[in-house]
C-alpha cells in the first residue's frame, strides 16, 4: 500500500511508514507541544484519564489515512497499482473510475473503514463510533455530512474491489488497523472506550490534533520518501525530523508569588513610585480567589490600566488552567500593531526566559510589514530540511533538546500562513481572528485547538455591533465550553450586554451531559452592584452564576464642561480662535472622512497649515502609523511626548482617535456620536497630569476641561426641540443611538459648569440610561425616539438575521458526531477583504496598493516615504514594469496599501474599479518571485498625486490622506 507519490522525483511512502510517522509526531506534540489545559481536557472524558488519552491521540493520528488502502485512492498512480495488483489487490484503473471517485474520498473512506473495524471486531454500535472515526473523517478540514457517508455505504465497490479481489482488501484493511490498535496500545482499552461519550469540544480538539500531526509528517523536508527515506529506523526518522521542526512548546505558566503592586512592578514599568490601582489590585485577587478561571469584564475609565491587569490576569488564570499561551483580540489592524510591542515587552519580563524559546505571532493580514514582527519573521527562519545521510543518535531525546541558552521569541516558519498562524503561542492580532472561531470555515477544528490552549483577551468591547456580536456571543459559548479563561475589557459597556457576554460563557459550559439550564435560573448576579456601579469587575465560571464586584475608582476624576456648537464651520473657527488665544492643543473629532477633511480646509484657512494636523483611515498603511507615532510624539503621556507644541495647533480626526491612542488634548470638539463612543473621546480630555494640580502647565482658558458638541442641528437650543444629526452621522450610527445620546447628556447641555459630565462616576449612568430601555429626554422626544427605535431594532435584528446564515452551531450533546459541523459553510475564512466582511457587517472594502506614475509612463514607490529603521531611502524607488522589483523596493511599495472608502464598495462601482485598476496588470510582478505584490490591486497616481477610478476624482498627498470626489468631466 502507498500513501504518498512524488510525481517528479519518483520517491514514494508506503502507507504503514506515513501512518507510524503521524502516530509518532502525535506523541510528541501531546509531550511538548499541547498546552497541559488541553490535555486535562481530553483525558478527564476518558475512563483512565491521560493514561487514555495519549494512546487514543496516536492512535487516530495512526489511523487517519486507512481510507488510502482503498481503490479509490491507490488506483491514482499507474505504476504503484500494478505492484499492488500483482499482489491480488485488482482495482479498476483512475480513468475508468472517472468521477465516481469523489464519492469517496480517502478521509471519508477511512472514516467508514474504521467504524466498520470497530462494530465487526470489537463490538461497537454504530451510535459510539462515529464521536471517534470523525477525526478521520475530518481531517482534510471538514467534517462529512449524513449524506456523504450514506453515499459511500452505497458504493462498497470504491472501499473494496467486488469479486475474489474484495477478501485480499479486507484482509490487508484489517492487518492495518490491526496493526496500529497493537502498535499503539489501544487494543485493550476499546472495550472501555465503548461507553465514552466524547463532548463535540473533545472530538474538535482530536480532530485538529491528527490535522497537524498529518501536516507535518507529510512533509518531505521532515520525513523523506523512499527511497532515501528508507535508511532510517523510524526513532531516527522522528528524532531527525523533530530536531529540524523545532517547534517551541507551550507556556508553562506559574501563579506569580506576592501582592498585586509586587506583581506589577515585576512586569511592568511602572513610574517611580507609582502604585497599582484600586481596579487592577482587585482584578489580580478576584483572578486567584475564583473557584475557577472563567470569564472576567473588567469595566474602568479610560487610562486606567486595563491592558496591564489583562496581562496579570491571564497569567494567574494560565497558571491555574494550563493554558499555554495567550490570545489579545483587538478592533482594529492600528490597535493590533499598538499592541503587539506592548505584549512583547511583558514576554521579556515573565520569568522562566533563560533556555525557553516561546511562538509569537501578530494576527492581521499585513503583519508582515509592521517592522517589530518583521523582526521576529527573519529570527523565525525556515524549517530546515532533514538531512538523510547525517548520523543520528536516537538515543537522544527530543523532548532533551535545548540548543539555545538564552530565551527568544520567535515567529516561527512553521507556525505561519493563514491556517496555522494562529497555533504560536502568543497572538496579537484583529477581533476578526476570535469571530473565525464562530464561522462555519474549512479547518474550523485548527482555529478552535489555537483558541482552546490560551487565555483570551478581548479589547474594547464596546466597539462591536450586533451582527458582530452574534459570532462573538457564539464564541464565548465554545470557549465556556472549553473552558478556556477569557478577559473582557471595556470603558463603556451597556449592561444588557454585559449580561449578554456573561450568560453566552457560561451556557457553553452546559451541565455536564449537554443540557442547559434556564437562562433566568443560570446566570444571576450574587452581588447585586446598582445597575449604574463603576468601576465594575463581573465574572463567571462556566456553567455557574455571574458576579458583580464594585472597585474603587483611582482617585483622579476629571470635570468635563459639556456645551452645544452650531454645526458652521465659521462658527467653529472663531470659537477656537478665541480659545486658543493663548495657545493650547485641540482634538476635533468628527464621524465621516469627509467632515474630517471639510473641517480642516476651513481651520486652515484661519490658522495655516502647520497647525492643523488630518487624522482618519483613508491613509496609505506606511503613513497611518507615521501618523500615530506623530500624534504620540507631540500630544503623548508627559514622560514621552517630546514635541508638544508649545503655541496653539488643532488636530482634526475621525473615529481612529477613539481607540487605543494614549493620546491628552486641551480642549474637546466632537459630533454627536453614541455616549459610550463620545466618553471614549472624552477620555482624550485632559488625560494626563500637566504641571501643579494637574492642569498648571495648559493654557490658562482651557484649564477647565470642555467638550463642545457639535454634528447637529440644535433647533432653538430649548430642551423641548429635538436635534437634528447631520446626515452623515445618521449613515454611521443610526439616529436613534444619536437621540438617545443626546438625551442622557441633555442635564448636562443645560447645566453647563454646574452640571459637568464627571469621569469616571457618571460614565456608568450614562452609558446605561442611552442604551437601557426607559424613557430618555423630554416627553416632546417620545415620538422622534419612538420612530427612531423602530428603525433601530428592524436594523438589529436583520444584522442577526444574516449574521446566523453562517455561524457555528450550538455545542451538540457529548457523543454526538460532529458530522456536518461546517455545512453550508463559508470554504476557507482568512484576513483578507472577503474574509473581514464574513464576521463584520460592512460591504466588502477594495483595497489597493498606491504607488506613482511618472510623466516617462515609470512606476516607483511614494515620493515623501522616510527612511526604514536601518536608513534605507524608500522614496522613489523604481518599480519596473518588466521585470520583478528588487524586495525591498516591492515591500516598500506593500506598505502603501490602502483600503478604499465606501464610494468603492457598492457593488456596480466595485465591479467597474477592479475593471480598471485591472489593466495595470504586470506578469512581472506576479507569482512567488514577487510575493509582497503578487495578486494585488495597483492604484497609480500622477506625478500630481491624482488619478480617476471609476466614475470619482481621487486625489492623495501625506497631510490629507485620500480625498475622493465625483469626477464632473
Amino acid at each position: 500500500m502507498w500513501a504518498k507519490h512524488d510525481r517528479d522525483g519518483g520517491g514514494w511512502l508506503p502507507l504503514w511508514r506515513h501512518m507510524e510517522d503521524s502516530a509518532a509526531v502525535a506523541g510528541l506534540l501531546w509531550d511538548e507541544w499541547l498546552p497541559a489545559g488541553l490535555r486535562r481536557t481530553v483525558a478527564e472524558v476518558l475512563p483512565w484519564g491521560e493514561s487514555d488519552a495519549r494512546p487514543l491521540v496516536i492512535w487516530l493520528a495512526g489511523v487517519h489515512d486507512i481510507g488510502k488502502a482503498t481503490p479509490a485512492f491507490a488506483c491514482q498512480v499507474d505504476q504503484l497499482a500494478d505492484v499492488m495488483r500483482a499482489q491480488g489487490l485488482e482495482m479498476r484503473s483512475s480513468r475508468a473510475m472517472g468521477a465516481e471517485r469523489r464519492i469517496a474520498p480517502h478521509g471519508l473512506a477511512g472514516q467508514v473503514l474504521l467504524g466498520e473495524w470497530l462494530e465487526e471486531r470489537h463490538g461497537w454500535t454504530p451510535a459510539r463510533t462515529g464521536q471517534f472515526t470523525v477525526a478521520v473523517g475530518g481531517h482534510h478540514g471538514v467534517p462529512p455530512e449524513h449524506g456523504q457517508i450514506k453515499a459511500v455505504y452505497e458504493h462498497d465497490e470504491l472501499l473494496r474491489t467486488p469479486g475474489p479481489s474484495s477478501r485480499v482488501w479486507r484482509q490487508v484493511q484489517g492487518e492495518l488497523l490491526d496493526a496500529c490498535a497493537a502498535r499503539f496500545g489501544v487494543g485493550e482499552r476499546l472495550a472501555a472506550w465503548r461507553t465514552v461519550r466524547l463532548p463535540q469540544p473533545v472530538q474538535v480538539l482530536l480532530t485538529a490534533l491528527v490535522i497537524v500531526s498529518d501536516w507535518i509528517a507529510s512533509s518531505p523536508d521532515l520525513f523523506p520518501y523512499f527511497p532515501d527515506g528508507a535508511s532510517r529506523s523510524g526513532e531516527e526518522r522522528l528524532a531527525a525530523a523533530w530536531r529540524a521542526l523545532e517547534l517551541p512548546g507551550p507556556w508553562q505558566a506559574e501563579e506569580p508569588p506576592g501582592s498585586a503592586q509586587e506583581v506589577f512592578v515585576s512586569r511592568f514599568r511602572l513610574p517611580g513610585g507609582a502604585e497599582v490601582r484600586p481596579v487592577q489590585e482587585h482584578a489580580v485577587r478576584l483572578a486567584r480567589e475564583m473557584e475557577a478561571p472563567g470569564l472576567m469584564i473588567i469595566e474602568a475609565p479610560m487610562g486606567e490600566g486595563k491592558t496591564e491587569a489583562a496581562l496579570a490576569v491571564a497569567e494567574i488564570f494560565a497558571a491555574r488552567s494550563g493554558a499555554g499561551g495567550v490570545f489579545f483580540a483587538l478592533p482594529t489592524m492600528a490597535t493590533g500593531n499598538a499592541m503587539f510591542p506592548r505584549l512583547l515587552d511583558w514576554l521579556g519580563r515573565l520569568p522562566g526566559v533563560a533556555g525557553v524559546r516561546r511562538s509569537v505571532h501578530l494576527a492581521h493580514s499585513k503583519a508582515a510589514l509592521n517592522e517589530d514582527f518583521a523582526g521576529l519573521m527573519a529570527r523565525g527562519g525556515r524549517v530546515a530540511a532533514v538531512d538523510v545521510d547525517a548520523p543520528v543518535d536516537p538515543s537522544r531525546s527530543p523532548r532533551d533538546e535545548r540548543r539555545r541558552a538564552g530565551g527568544e521569541l520567535v515567529a516561527h516558519a512553521w507556525l505561519r500562513g493563514r491556517k496555522k498562524a494562529m497555533l504560536a503561542s502568543f497572538v496579537a492580532g484583529t477581533i476578526d481572528q476570535l469571530l473565525f472561531m464562530g464561522l462555519k470555515s474549512r479547518h474550523l477544528a485548527l482555529r478552535h485547538l489555537a483558541l482552546a490552549g490560551k487565555v483570551v483577551v478581548i479589547d474594547e468591547a464596546h466597539a462591536y455591533d450586533t451582527y458582530m456580536s452574534v459570532y462573538l456571543d457564539r464564541v464565548l459559548s465554545w470557549l465556556g465550553a472549553y473552558r478556556v479563561p477569557v478577559v473582557v475589557l471595556s470603558a463603556t459597556l451597556p449592561a444588557a450586554r454585559r449580561q449578554e457576554l456573561l450568560r453566552a460563557y457560561a451556557e457553553g459550559g452546559g451541565d455536564g451531559d449537554g443540557a442547559v439550564a434556564p437562562v433566568a435560573d443560570h446566570v444571576r448576579v450574587r452581588n447585586d452592584a446598582r445597575p449604574s456601579a463603576y468601576p465594575l469587575i463581573s465574572t463567571v465560571v462556566p456553567g455557574g452564576a455571574a458576579r458583580e464586584y464594585t472597585p474603587q475608582a483611582s482617585g483622579r476624576t476629571t470635570d468635563i464642561v459639556v456645551e452645544r456648537l452650531d454645526d458652521d464651520p465659521a462658527v467653529l473657527g472663531d470659537r477656537l480662535e478665541s480659545e486658543l488665544a493663548g495657545g493650547g492643543c485641540v482634538l476635533v473629532v468628527r464621524n465621516t472622512v469627509g467632515r474630517v477633511l471639510e473641517t480642516a480646509r476651513a481651520l486652515r484657512d484661519r490658522f495655516g497649515d502647520e497647525d492643523v494636523t488630518v487624522a482618519h483611515s483613508c491613509f496609505v498603511d506606511i503613513d497611518r502609523a507615521a501618523k500615530d507615532s506623530d500624534l504620540l510624539e507631540r500630544f503623548g503621556p508627559p514622560e514621552k511626548a517630546t514635541r508638544r507644541p508649545r503655541g496653539r495647533h488643532v488636530v482634526v480626526a475621525s473615529q481612529v482617535a477613539e481607540q487605543s491612542l494614549d493620546v491628552d488634548f486641551d480642549l474637546l470638539v466632537s459630533d454627536l456620536c453614541p455616549v459610550d463612543l463620545l466618553l471614549q473621546r472624552m477620555g482624550r480630555l485632559h488625560r494626563h497630569q500637566r504641571g501643579a494640580a494637574g492642569r498648571s502647565e495648559r493654557p490658562a482658558r482651557l484649564r477647565t476641561a470642555r467638550c463642545l458638541l457639535t454634528g447637529a442641528d440644535w433647533a432653538g437650543r430649548a430642551s423641548d426641540d429635538v436635534p437634528e444629526p447631520v446626515r452623515g452621522s445618521v449613515a454611521v450610527y443610526g439616529k436613534y443611538l444619536l437621540l438617545r445620546s443626546a438625551a442622557v447628556l441633555l442635564p448636562h447641555l443645560e447645566g453647563g459648569a454646574e452640571r459637568p459630565v464627571r469621569l469616571p462616576s457618571d460614565i456608568g449612568g450614562l452609558v446605561q440610561g442611552a442604551y437601557g430601555a426607559g424613557p430618555a429626554g423630554p416627553a416632546s422626544w417620545a415620538g422622534a425616539l419612538r420612530d427612531a427605535r423602530v428603525r433601530f431594532e428592524k436594523h438589529g435584528a436583520d444584522q442577526a438575521e444574516r449574521a446566523a446564515v453562517f455561524r457555528l452551531g450550538d455545542v451538540g450533546r457529548p457523543g454526538r458526531p460532529l458530522f456536518g459541523w461546517v455545512a453550508a459553510g463559508v470554504g476557507d475564512a482568512d484576513d483578507s477583504r472577503t474574509g473581514r466582511a464574513q464576521v463584520r457587517d460592512g460591504r466588502e472594502s477594495l483595497e489597493v496598493v498606491v504607488v506613482q506614475r511618472r510623466d516617462d509612463g515609470s512606476l516607483v514607490t511614494l515620493p515623501w516615504l522616510p527612511p526604514d529603521r536601518k536608513g534605507r531611502r524608500r522614496a522613489g524607488l523604481d518599480l519596473p514594469r518588466d521585470q520583478t522589483p528588487t524586495p525591498f523596493a516591492a515591500r516598500t511599495a506593500a506598505s502603501c496599501g490602502l483600503r478604499l472608502p465606501l464610494q468603492f464598495s457598492y457593488p456596480e462601482t466595485m465591479d467597474r474599479a477592479i475593471e480598471e485598476l485591472e489593466r495595470t496588470y504586470l506578469p512581472a510582478w506576479q507569482g512567488k518571485d514577487s510575493p509582497w505584490l503578487s495578486d494585488q490591486l495597483i492604484l497609480t497616481l500622477d506625478e500630481d498625486c491624482r488619478t480617476r477610478l471609476a466614475g470619482f476624482l481621487l486625489r492623495y498627498s501625506p497631510l490629507d490622506g485620500l480625498e475622493v470626489t465625483r469626477d464632473r468631466d
